[in-house]
């Protein structure tokens, strides 16, 4: 068993997403291949979560701040102090005995946030080696108009960073045990993209259209045309699918 330390955000949780209505949003991530899991009574309002095995999407039916990235870290009552030495400025911070704990900040392009005290949903029994028709999950890619801004806000918080990479757009990619983050430049879209590839994606970008899933040409600065697309999915979140490189 490891024992090194927890990373100052905690561990991934979800990508939290804003929908109208959650029975359709489950419904839809469900007919590509994604698992339920089973959801505590932490929320109010209606909420699910789908996963291909490594992604974890949060379905929140309510209105405010959307997408949200969700970590767990517990006791993060205690972190605030040394999340304000890191230069993170908490926009909400709910702790105390009586309440669940969670705080709130956002990052230097303005993506949203948040850690918890506990999970919100149970772990799921699915097989690694069964992925979902968008292929294998690889990154979610924020927009970030100044790379080595980014990168010197989220190393702190437990990611690495790799080499700014062209292929296939310009991006710079941050890993970690759980989740890989990537920044793009916005104009190659201005809105966070959860970004999957797949050696057979032709095919599988046939057998989407052959179940009714429209999908779109992807960004023009993506260097991938014969084998890549752009479905989007509830919450007005963009799926970016790629053929993988031989």
């Amino acid at each position: 068993m490891s024992h090194a330390a927890l990373p100052l955000a905690g561990t991934f949780h979800e990508f939290s997403v804003a929908v109208a209505e959650v029975r359709s949003a489950v419904e839809f991530y469900e007919r590509l291949g994604f698992s339920q899991a089973t959801t505590t009574d932490t929320f109010t309002h209606p909420y699910g979560v789908l996963t291909d095995g490594r992604l974890f999407i949060g379905l929140h039916q309510r209105v405010g701040a959307s997408p949200i990235l969700t970590f767990v870290r517990p006791g993060v009552a205690g972190t605030v102090a040394t999340l304000a030495a890191a230069g993170v400025h908490l926009s909400r911070c709910q702790t105390g005995e009586e309440v669940f704990n969670e705080i709130g900040f956002s990052d230097p392009f303005g993506q949203e946030v948040a850690i918890l005290e506990a999970r919100t949903y149970s772990p799921v029994a699915r097989d690694a080696t069964e992925i979902s028709l968008c292929g294998d999950f690889a990154e979610l890619s924020l927009p970030a108009a100044d790379f080595p801004v980014a990168q010197a806000f989220w190393e702190p918080l437990g990611f690495v960073a790799a080499e700014e990479a062209q292929s296939p757009y310009p991006h710079l990619t941050l890993t970690s045990d759980h989740l890989d983050l990537a920044f793009h430049p916005p104009q190659v879209c201005a809105r966070a993209m959860l970004v999957f590839h797949a050696a057979d994606m032709p095919a599988r970008l046939e057998r989407l259209r052959a179940r009714g899933f429209e999908l779109a040409a992807a960004p023009a600065r993506v260097n991938a045309p014969g084998g890549s697309a752009l479905l989007e999915a509830p919450g007005s979140t963009p799926l970016l699918l790629l053929e993988a490189a031989d």
